[in-house]
């Protein structure tokens, strides 16, 4: 009996029962397929996508897993893996919608599983373009009218003068 020590190649991540669809979850998947670890996060942090952050987590977790648990270097790690995997079809997220004639219709709220491995080597086969890989990244003047706006709610209102500006012209007339 031989005890040969493999090393890994790969560190692997899971995200179960994520409360959003397949489908949204696959489009940011599809974008990040294959790149590094460091543009991949980099795509995530700017993507004008609500998916974006539940992958960015769990991209960061698969990093840590390789630099805690299989002694890997951070600095260029490779995506080779990612599959978002549906979730049970609805069965304990029922939300009810009311219809007609006092009727109620039943929506299915989506659950996802995600799975992301990264690597030293980059994957053997590039991925292919999809067409709904793409995820718009916010541009500059996105993201400057994001902090104003976050800005702007920190800061009190002024106070309006509108009374005293009628009642400056009641008093003239």
């Amino acid at each position: 009996m031989s005890t040969a020590v493999t090393e890994r190649t790969e560190a692997v991540a899971h995200l179960k029962f994520a409360r959003m669809g397949p489908r949204k979850l696959r489009r940011v998947a599809d974008a990040i397929r294959g790149k590094t670890v460091r543009e991949a996060l980099v795509l995530l942090q700017f993507a004008g996508v609500f998916a974006s952050e539940p992958l960015a987590k769990l991209l960061k977790s698969a990093v840590a897993n390789a630099e805690n648990n299989h002694d890997m270097s951070s600095d260029g790690l490779f995506i080779t893996r990612i599959t978002v995997d549906g979730g049970p079809g609805g069965g304990f997220t029922k939300r009810l919608d009311p219809r007609a004639q006092g009727r109620a219709a039943f929506k299915r709220k989506r659950l996802s599983h995600v799975t992301i491995a990264v690597g030293s080597q980059p994957p053997k086969k590039q991925p292919k373009q999809r067409s709904g890989a793409a995820i718009s990244l916010k541009t500059r003047a996105q993201r400057q009218a994001q902090v104003a706006g976050k800005k702007k709610a920190a800061s009190p209102k002024p106070a309006t003068t509108r009374r005293k500006k009628t009642a400056a012209a009641g008093a003239g007339a």
